[in-house]
């Protein structure tokens, strides 16, 4: 196993590229910009010699680096991943230089430092990765809050109408969980020997009660964070009004430190607690994907239509983890993954119209497609990956997830289907209101609309796409990584697959 010491240098790593890029003359944009690509580009290369140093099937927390913080808590800057905390940091590294190029004029109209706006972006590549790095559980509970604080300026500093609102929403909903985690955190360190490094936790003992309670702390903040149905609220504010590139970061990673959460830190701290309260979690994350559903249909603004999408794909992850399969803890991983993909490309795309349109309202496009064929396509593409057609990424997991759950619990697994159904039903009707249809006569007026994706653009979409295409089709890549890790979450939670039934035998 390799001694380099790759977790410690990819979290600083970008923090040190944020330092730099801040202090540039905001005469110099250009220099700003392409020294934060470069940056990213440089964390990617490392990120994928952390993947190739990482051995699928070997010890469950691999690369683990300890370094003395406060001793007289016994916490520790910690590091190490498992195959579930790998694949994100490997999305995090793939999604950050994508955001980059497609966020290369965002801040340039704003009146503010385009400096200071690349700067963030890095900045918060950081903190993400620091929080799936982190294996000390004060260090997680550290970087789950300092992470707020890039994402807030961004909202705040970069956005459109109501971005102080919006900003002060998200950062409010995620403080407020962040309390519940820490009172929690500080539970768990009495009841764990005033320890905070998470293999010792796992294998402490505590009372029914305690256990329950340490559960709902962690729990609330993490539902928070996701979103999950109810604590939703925020979501549609941040990303309806926050910069595409911006925003793509939030739907795309944010959101998944609080399914991380639960996979890293529920389940295998509190594995009683987690059965306990598993009934609680499925039934919210089918009315998740229900209400989330429903209320996508009927937006108007583009941008909050994707964010309630991603309200109700979490639905389907948070069905996927409290199954209890392997085949539905693996789609659920998988479907972190793939929704970063495709509702990344999403975003990006939506941005590319609201920028080029002047505005995000559905109401104001329609029959776009005559002007802007091939963004067209490439938002009908993006649309079909959000609905998880076959032969693409997404298709994958929801399948996963759906038949993991119905080996175990048909009702659940039948009313979540209904989402799918929901889903066809908002994205085509968003297409078609969208880009098809009677082309509306004020386009014709308006400049951007003369001009359709162009090169840079290109390069922003086509990984995107292939990635969406290729996992498709041969997610093996990926799921070789995820398996054991789920396997070993599901061992923590005492939960076994089903034996297969006298049909599945005989079909056999």
């Amino acid at each position: 196993m390799s001694s380099f010491p790759y977790l410690s240098v990819l979290t600083v790593a970008p923090l040190v590229g944020a330092l730099v890029v801040a202090f540039l003359p905001r005469s110099r944009p250009e220099l700003a910009k392409w020294l934060t690509l470069a940056w990213s580009l440089g964390i990617l290369a490392l990120t994928v010699a952390l993947w190739v140093a990482f051995e699928a099937g070997g010890e469950r927390l691999q690369l683990r680096e300890s370094y003395p913080w406060i001793p007289g808590w016994g916490a520790n800057f910690t590091f190490a991943v498992d195959g579930i905390a790998l694949v994100m940091l490997m999305l995090i590294a793939v999604l950050v230089p994508i955001v980059i190029l497609a966020a290369w004029h965002e801040a340039d109209a704003s009146g503010r430092s385009v400096p200071v706006y690349f700067a963030l972006l890095l900045a918060l590549e950081s903190t993400m990765i620091g929080v799936f790095a982190a294996a000390d559980v004060f260090l997680f509970y550290v970087f789950f809050e300092v992470m707020l604080v890039p994402m807030y300026f961004l909202i705040g500093s970069y956005g459109g109408a109501k971005r102080q609102y919006a900003a002060v929403k998200f950062f409010l909903y995620s403080l407020v969980g962040g309390l519940f985690m820490l009172a929690a955190v500080v539970g768990l360190w009495v009841a764990g020997g005033k320890t905070f490094d998470w293999a010792a936790l796992t294998q402490i003992d505590m009372s029914t009660g305690t256990e329950r309670w340490l559960f709902l702390g962690f729990f609330l903040a993490f539902a928070i964070k996701a979103p999950f149905f109810p604590f939703h609220t925020w979501l549609p504010d941040a990303g309806g009004v926050a910069p595409a590139g911006a925003g793509a970061l939030l739907v795309g990673i944010l959101d998944k430190v609080g399914t991380f959460g639960i996979l890293r830190y529920c389940l295998p701290l509190f594995p009683d607690a987690s059965r306990y309260f598993a009934p609680l979690a499925l039934v919210l994350g089918v009315i998740g994907i229900i209400y989330a559903a429903l209320l996508a249909v009927g937006q108007n603004d583009l941008k909050r239509l994707v964010s309630y999408t991603s309200i109700a794909h979490f639905g389907f992850i948070g069905v996927g983890i409290f199954a209890f399969t392997t085949q539905a803890g693996t789609g659920a991983v998988l479907y972190m993954v793939n929704h970063g993909l495709a509702t990344g490309l999403l975003f990006l795309v939506v941005g590319m119209l609201v920028a080029r349109r002047g505005s995000a309202l559905i109401t104001d496009f329609g029959g776009a497609g005559k002007y802007v064929p091939i963004l067209a396509g490439v938002l009908f593409f993006a649309g079909l990956a959000s609905l998880a057609m076959p032969g693409t990424a997404p298709f994958v997991s929801e399948f996963l997830v759906l038949v993991g759950t119905f080996t175990v619990n048909k009702p659940i697994a039948i009313i979540a289907t209904l989402g799918i159904v929901l889903a066809a039903a908002y994205v085509l009707w968003m297409v078609q209101r969208t880009v098809q249809g009677t082309p509306n006569p004020a386009l014709a007026e308006v400049e951007g609309m003369r001009r359709d994706i162009t090169l840079r653009e290109k390069v922003v979409v086509a990984p995107l796409i292939a990635m969406i295409i290729v996992f498709g089709f041969y997610p093996k890549p990926i799921t070789d990584v995820i398996n054991p890790a789920v396997q070993a979450t599901m061992q923590d939670v005492g939960a076994t697959d089903p034996a297969p039934t006298a049909i599945t035998e005989a079909a056999k």
